[in-house]
């Protein structure tokens, strides 16, 4: 048996439907403090799962925030309409402005960076779950380079 709906009442639906996920979605702000100078970026990444924690691919947001373009002390990345859920960033200061972490041979960083909740790794990052943020509604988080 085939379902009728009218025009009216689908248009209630996903009305409804839309009003319901606009609920549920949040603004996480993020302020980064610590960069050194003012001169590259800091380059922010946003992970949703362990799986893709720290892959560059599995961002689900990337984001630059240039240095000289900046007023004050910190840099303030801004992400709206988040569904609920657990999220972690990866961030750093890119001073280079090469797009990546600089490192010395022993793979130690040389730029300073910094993880959701200050969290920290024993001889290497941390894990996702140590850096994770559950979102439930608007927020504001700051995270200190290293």
């Amino acid at each position: 048996m085939t379902a009728m709906f009218s025009l009216p009442r689908l248009a209630l639906a996903l009305t409804l439907t839309a009003l319901a996920a606009s609920a549920s979605a949040a603004t996480l702000t993020v302020v980064v403090e610590g960069a050194q100078g003012r001169q590259g970026a800091v380059r922010a990444a946003m992970f949703r799962d362990a799986a893709g924690w720290l892959k560059p691919d599995s961002a689900i947001r990337a984001d630059i925030a240039a240095l000289d373009s900046v007023s004050g002390a910190s840099v303030t990345f801004v992400y709206p309409d988040l569904p609920a859920g657990r999220y972690a960033l990866s961030v750093f200061h890119d001073a280079n402005n090469d797009a990546k972490l600089g490192t010395n041979p022993a793979g130690i960083p040389v730029e300073p960076y910094g993880f959701s909740r200050d969290a920290r790794g024993r001889f290497g990052p941390p894990a996702f779950d140590d850096a994770a943020i559950d979102v439930q509604g608007d927020q504001r988080v700051t995270i200190h380079l290293h």
